[in-house]
């Protein structure tokens, strides 16, 4: 790779890391589920006009809405509302190994002993993380969180059956979707939606246009261009930085405590993620907005 194109992806990851922290200033002004909700209408409302209907497609794409849109953005915002974003960062690493799990069990993927190995290592960075005092009442958060990326490893397994979308109007009518489900989720379940619009803050309509423009539109706008340009070993380990760039940005712009067991457990999770996506890299599904 290039070097001007190995710029341009560490850019997206530092994009995609820093809005582990962009979404906790969001969070500060919005419920989880409304916030959601408003960014995947800035979202559908950018993307969809300008993509084609794909025909014979809505009914997975549906499906993948209800996982993504009910189950996995929900657990996964509720979960960062509790829990600093450097932990959540490397929490969310977690969908690799499930992902790849999944695969063995519904695609019969041979695990091999090298990416059973890397899941222990990932699985055993995550138990070191919680582990720590700080997080003792801060557990419910953080299983959110993995079981979000549990339902991000479904998400990847029906992103596998959904051939011919190009990632744009994936994203794009995925959100159109998902919008209403979490419209419905969030009256049901949350409060305070006139107050929150009333006093959003410039840094709370900020977050909301970061995650929608800057995440899903402008990275992927950057994203793509690698993937159909370089084979696929030499831009997903790219994402291995995701984590380094999540956890810098909340140590630096939130404060977030840097401690020796969440470099141990970080580095343990990083580690087995990069034997996975070494030894079988099309477990990371490409095309979806990262998890977060």
């Amino acid at each position: 790779m290039s070097l001007r194109d190995s710029l341009v992806a560490l850019l997206v990851m530092a994009i995609w890391g820093l809005n582990f922290v962009v979404a906790k200033w969001g969070l500060a002004e919005f419920p989880p589920l409304f916030i959601m909700a408003l960014r995947f209408i800035l979202v559908a409302a950018l993307l969809v006009p300008f993509s084609r209907i794909p025909v014979g497609k809505m009914l997975p794409i549906g499906m993948l809405s209800v996982t993504l849109g009910t189950v996995h953005f929900p657990l996964m915002f509720s979960g960062l509302n509790g829990i600093d974003a450097a932990t959540a960062s490397i929490a969310a690493q977690a969908q690799v190994p499930f992902s790849s799990l999944l695969a063995a069990v519904l695609f019969k993927d041979k695990l091999g002993w090298r990416r059973a190995g890397g899941m222990a290592a990932a699985f055993a960075g995550v138990v070191v993380i919680a582990g720590e005092p700080r997080l003792a009442g801060s557990l419910g958060p953080l299983f959110m969180i993995l079981a979000a990326s549990v339902a991000f490893a479904v998400a990847s397994m029906q992103m596998k059956m959904i051939v011919g979308v190009d990632g744009f109007a994936l994203n794009g009518w995925m959100a159109l979707f998902a919008a209403p489900q979490l419209l419905i989720l969030s009256f049901l379940t949350e409060s305070g939606h006139r107050e929150a619009l009333a006093n959003a803050t410039a840094w709370g309509w900020g977050s909301i246009l970061y995650m929608a423009v800057g995440v899903t539109i402008g990275a992927y706008g950057m994203w793509y261009p690698l993937l159909r340009r370089y084979e696929v070993n030499q831009t997903i380990p790219y994402l291995l930085t995701v984590p380094v760039f999540g956890v810098g940005a909340g140590v630096l712009l939130m404060g977030d405590p840097f401690t020796a067991r969440l470099v141990i457990g970080g580095l343990l999770t990083v580690g087995g993620v990069a034997v996975i996506v070494k030894r079988r890299p099309t477990t990371v599904p490409e095309k979806v907005t990262n998890p977060t």
